[in-house]
């Protein structure tokens, strides 16, 4: 039987057919925003970051992730680069650290929240377990993170702390620490976590390293140092364990400390590196520390007193004229190649050292 469609019934289906593929737009478009799968951005140039990088990490897959200030964060797959922000499942834009657990996952940790990332998609990693907090344990995979907030903890969180993931649940640890209302965010995390050669994993929080075992923990705090008002408080903001087993611990304010598991020595008042002694760039704010291939150990500081290289002997600055456009090294990091990468505020590029300057690489 034939249907005979008049103007009026032609009107009325070429509408409701308008409305329908609306509403399967609008509902997919809603799904996608939910399910964080709005793609990423892609780009062949230089990175493209305007408010600098805090983190990086070269993956087992010989991809290198980039962590930016608060644009989210980038992965540079086959030449390409990628960009991730919270609309592609970061839990916030500014990536303090990123981590790759022992099933190749990528973690973030974010300003607020933490993220993950499974070859395809990143998503906001939101399991935790609270009911073990003083249950501390140690294997050789773990990964540890800071607590959910950017300072302090929040309700659930109860206590100064930090993140354990053992490869397939999150717990959270609290630190035994008793702080007053006013001090506890000096006890939050603000650098990435260091795994020490003899099995001991060491947390640089603003006002204190802490170290655990497996069975005890050291807790080097203002007191235990002897620093006080007229030497100056600590203000942690870089650790790193050297090829011989030394602590190094980098400050914004007394400059570098150096742990050799028996005492702590000032290494910037050693060297006479404060401003009152160098008349110009000094190593007093101290935001990342590395060691190259040769055993050399590099501080980055800010505010332009560029990079210095320490050779077991002498100490060496290097700064524009060599190179280094960036005024706050916030992170050196040493590829697997051995080379060391240098980067923070902007220009936000990633350099390295060539023997004789910096040159831009990424």
């Amino acid at each position: 039987m034939k249907v005979k469609l008049d103007n009026q019934n032609i009107f009325i289906l070429f509408w409701t057919l308008l409305l329908a593929i609306t509403i399967s737009c609008n509902s997919q478009i809603q799904s996608n925003k939910e399910n964080k799968i709005v793609k990423a951005k892609t780009d062949n140039e230089l990175l493209k970051y305007t408010s600098g990088i805090r983190s990086i990490l070269e993956d087992s897959k010989g991809n290198i992730w980039f962590g930016s200030y608060n644009e989210g964060a980038c992965l540079l797959q086959n030449g390409k680069f990628q960009y991730f922000t919270t609309e592609n499942g970061l839990s916030g834009n500014s990536v303090w650290n990123i981590y790759e657990d022992k099933n190749g996952i990528i973690w973030f940790e974010c300003g607020q929240g933490l993220s993950s990332y499974n070859g395809q998609k990143m998503t906001v990693y939101k399991e935790r377990n609270y009911g073990a907090t003083t249950q501390w344990k140690l294997t050789d995979d773990d990964l540890w993170f800071k607590g959910d907030e950017a300072m302090g903890f929040n309700k659930l969180e109860q206590n100064p702390g930090v993140y354990q993931y053992d490869g397939k649940n999150l717990f959270y640890r609290s630190f035994p620490v008793k702080v007053k209302q006013e001090l506890e965010k000096g006890y939050s995390i603000s650098t990435n976590f260091v795994r020490s050669k003899n099995g001991a994993v060491w947390f640089g929080t603003y006002s204190a390293l802490i170290g655990y075992d497996g069975s005890d923990f050291k807790i080097m705090n203002d007191s235990l140092m002897g620093l006080n008002g007229e030497t100056g408080y600590l203000h942690i903001r870089s650790i790193m364990e050297d090829s011989k087993g030394n602590i190094w611990i980098g400050n914004n304010g007394i400059g570098v400390l150096k742990y050799d598991g028996k005492k702590v020595v000032n290494f910037t008042d050693e060297q006479n590196l404060k401003k009152e002694d160098t008349k110009g760039n000094s190593l007093e704010q101290v935001f990342s520390i590395g060691e190259d291939a040769l055993g050399n150990i590099w501080f980055g500081t800010v505010y332009g007193s560029g990079v210095w290289r320490y050779d077991g002997n002498s100490i060496k600055n290097f700064t524009k004229k060599d190179g280094l456009k960036s005024e706050q090294i916030w992170f050196i990091y040493k590829s697997k190649q051995g080379v060391l990468w240098f980067g923070g505020k902007d220009p936000s590029g990633v350099y390295s050292f060539n023997d004789q300057s910096f040159e831009r690489k990424y």
